[in-house]
């Protein structure tokens, strides 16, 4: 019998593990607590893995990321040589879109102006610009970053795109890696749904914003959706502070939870959320593993395998 061991940390490992017997009956699934032999795991599933997450797996033929992202996973010390599969599925896709077309939609909408106004009580009848006066860019066309730039753009927004490889979307001006400069300066609101890498870490920086577009009263914004380690807060705070940024959705940060002395919890251009834009459903999660599982079994290759070179 094959063997499928659960090394989850914050969530709950055990409704995994349920799930997970449901849907394989024909695969022993374990957990840390559970007595196991090591050297029989063929399959790990794995979230925020301790120090001690990979030792004795000696025949291991998959690492499956309860994460889309995997940048974390990637740095352990102890990762071993064996395919690592990404999670890949519709819900945390649209989860994903969902957050990013509020948090554009409410900053063209102009919604720090309107708390400002009321706050002080002031009565301003501004009109915010059309959706397609408004010029989103998008850092990152993986699937999530696609995703957002298509169904924005079915909003009536103009939607660019900036990747590291050259990338065709119907509709959408897209810019190739070395192009970031001009893919700034026609950006007003810059989404960031970037793989974090040694290339994109610390790239949301004052001097990135300085690149931006000013199209929007108050100036541009930035949204970021995709990990603390691509931005530099004290940049933002400064950003924030002295106009250079109009305002700024942060799902991310640098150190998590966000430390209660942060400067950003304060500014009221800033809107905090706590890491919680889309999140891996249990029932998509198991259909989606215990199907690759399944056909792994059968001969069928991994899909969406981590190219660790790229880091994604």
């Amino acid at each position: 019998m094959r063997t499928l061991l659960l090394h989850l940390s914050d969530v709950d490992e055990a409704r995994w593990a349920d799930a997970y017997r449901s849907a394989l009956p024909n695969v022993r699934v374990v957990r840390r607590g559970d007595g196991y032999d090591p050297g029989a795991v063929d399959y790990i599933f794995v979230w925020k893995p301790k120090p001690d997450a990979f030792e004795g797996l000696a025949h291991l033929e998959a690492v499956l990321s309860l994460g889309a992202g995997v940048d974390a996973l990637l740095k352990h010390p102890h990762l071993p040589d064996a395919p690592i599969v990404r999670f890949v599925d519709d819900d945390l896709t649209q989860r994903m879109t969902d957050y990013v077309v509020a948090q554009v939609t409410m900053h063209q909408r102009q919604f720090t102006r309107y708390k400002r106004d009321a706050l002080a009580r002031r009565w301003v009848q501004y009109y915010p610009p059309a959706a397609s006066e408004t010029r989103v860019g998008i850092m990152g066309l993986g699937r999530l970053g696609t995703d957002a730039a298509l169904k924005l753009k079915a909003l009536g927004f103009t939607v660019l795109g900036w990747s590291r490889s050259p990338h065709k979307l119907d509709g959408i001006e897209t810019f190739p890696g070395d192009a970031l400069y001009r893919f700034l300066g026609e950006t007003d609101i810059l989404v960031c749904l970037l793989p974090l890498t040694p290339d994109t870490a610390g790239i949301l920086n004052y001097a990135l914003f300085r690149k931006l577009r000013r199209g929007l009263e108050g100036g541009p914004v930035i949204v970021n959706a995709a990990r603390g380690g691509h931005q530099r807060e004290a940049d933002i705070v400064r950003a924030l502070s002295d106009g250079t940024l109009g305002a700024a959705s942060l799902d991310v940060f640098e150190i998590e939870p966000l430390p209660a002395t942060s400067p950003l919890w304060a500014l009221d251009n800033c809107y905090v959320t706590p890491h919680i834009a889309a999140i891996s459903n249990i029932d998509a999660g198991v259909r989606y593993f215990s199907k690759i599982i399944r056909e792994h079994e059968t001969g069928v290759p991994l899909p969406n395998v981590v190219d660790r070179s790229r880091g994604y």
